[in-house]
């Protein structure tokens, strides 16, 4: 949708959906001549929406983040306002490209609650929140526990 009969290309407003390979094509009475350049659009990350996870208590559970970013982004996770280090607490963080995943080995009580992922790069960051809840706990629309569920059954 770009294109130029002038010796420049002129990309007004580039975005990240301008990125991509462009070819020049120059041509006289005696050749024909093409090269091609790949044009790279930096972007501040933008991070999926974080999905809450139930885990029963010494189960593994896992909390995935993806950001779109480029550069990649480096990432961050946080319980609460605390900094997770990898190795921590049991708790292992795996950076894979636009995908960070923080694996719990064996849950415990002191897992469950709120987690944020921060994916960073040099014009910006993003980040997205997640619950980690035990099998009782019941969710309301915000993704906070609100309370513990359970059934009573009585015979007469």
């Amino acid at each position: 949708d770009l294109g130029s009969d002038d010796e420049y290309l002129e990309i007004p407003s580039i975005s990240r959906q301008k990125a991509g390979t462009y070819e020049c094509t120059a041509v006289n009475e005696i050749d024909t001549d093409v090269k091609t350049l790949d044009i790279t659009v930096n972007y501040a990350p933008t991070v999926s929406e974080g999905r809450d996870v139930g885990v029963t208590l010494g189960q593994r559970g896992v909390l995935e983040c993806e950001a779109d970013a480029v550069p990649e982004a480096d990432f961050e996770w946080y319980k609460e306002d605390r900094r997770i280090l990898n190795g921590m607490d049991g708790m292992e963080i795996v950076n894979a490209g636009s995908l960070s995943k923080l694996t719990f080995f064996n849950v415990s009580d002191g897992d469950y609650g709120n987690y944020t992922c921060v994916a960073v790069n040099k014009l910006g960051n993003s980040n997205t929140s997640f619950l980690l809840y035990g099998p009782r706990a019941v969710q309301d629309g915000s993704g906070g526990a609100m309370g513990v569920h359970s059934h009573t059954c009585l015979l007469f």
